[in-house]
């Protein structure tokens, strides 16, 4: 009988594996200590949950930063009315299991309210009004996301603590310094910031700790047959607020989201990575954001998302 000698790991396995924990160590180091730096210098913030990759890294972060208590803060989610019926199985699902707080700011109410205009067209501009309207409405002074920089060129304006005025605007040439990462998080009553705790990670990143971490995500961002309509470029989800216009056909074909929002506006891409491990495969390979790959709402001008931040966005 004979036997397979163990293979052992060289050299290069073993400094790779090293390297890579280290970094994601350091990186959740960096954002569980925003976190409770948040929970330290404001009297009532919030965590901004939208049910995507994101968001649900920072949860978790959040959960790690104060476990065995329970979260210091309520989970907001700002609901457009048009999101993934699977993103709100999973909002759901997710806080309602760990007795997290949840607020739902609804857009549908803004509407409904007269706060904002319906054009029939995507609702995520109007996340802003929303998302002011509740902040004022709940005291809010902090609101900690889960945006990054490396996902578009506003966001890589941003500081850690980003500061918003009276207004809730962001004005980028007026942020604050943030030396050797000590963070101002002084306010006047009525201003505002927002945090972002995983500023400094790369999409990879955030999946690679995904993987580390075995972290749920909504299915819909692993490969998966889907009814879609091929506009602009883009794959969207045929449903309610997207139908097949003149010159148009609805087919199924096989896909996955690399972000998640509103669904008139949110586009898939061609995917076969059904797993984390195919899917960091994948990204190996892309040179394209996953907003630049699949956000309409980011096309419309070179500085759209900078726009919707200096109306009060995320």
């Amino acid at each position: 009988m004979t036997t397979t000698p163990l293979a052992l790991p060289t050299l290069d396995d073993l400094e790779f594996r090293a390297t890579t924990r280290s970094h994601l160590d350091a990186l959740e180091a960096e954002a569980i200590f925003v976190l409770r730096e948040v929970a330290g210098e404001f009297e009532r913030p919030a965590l901004l949950f939208s049910g995507g990759k994101d968001s649900a890294v920072l949860l978790h972060l959040a959960e790690k930063a104060f476990a065995p208590a329970p979260l210091p803060f309520p989970v907001m989610h700002v609901d457009t009315g048009h999101n993934f019926p699977e993103v709100l199985d999973f909002r759901d699902r997710r806080t309602a299991g760990v007795g997290h707080r949840l607020v739902v700011a609804s857009v549908q109410a803004s509407i409904d309210a007269g706060r904002v205009t319906d054009d029939g067209g995507s609702r995520n501009r109007h996340q802003a009004v929303t998302l002011l309207d509740a902040i004022a409405s709940h005291g809010f002074d902090a609101c900690l996301g889960g945006g990054r920089r490396d996902e578009e060129k506003a966001r890589a304006k941003e500081r850690v603590f980003s500061f918003r005025n009276k207004a809730g605007q962001w004005d980028p040439s007026g942020q604050r310094p943030e030396p050797w990462n000590l963070y101002n998080g002084r306010l006047n009553a009525g201003e505002n910031m927002r945090v972002f705790p995983i500023s400094n990670w790369t999409e990879l990143d955030v999946w690679e700790y995904i993987a580390r971490e075995g972290i749920e995500l909504p299915p819909m961002y692993y490969a998966h047959r889907r009814v879609v309509v091929e506009r602009d470029g883009m794959l969207l989800a045929v449903c309610p607020q997207v139908q097949p216009g003149p010159g148009e056909a609805a087919f199924e074909t096989t896909v996955r989201y690399r972000t998640v929002g509103d669904m008139s506006c949110t586009g898939a891409v061609r995917s076969t990575a059904a797993t984390v491990e195919a899917i960091l495969d994948e990204l190996a390979l892309t040179r394209v954001t996953e907003r630049g790959a699949t956000r309409a709402d980011d096309r419309f001008s070179e500085a759209a998302m900078e726009d919707r931040k200096k109306e009060g966005y995320f």
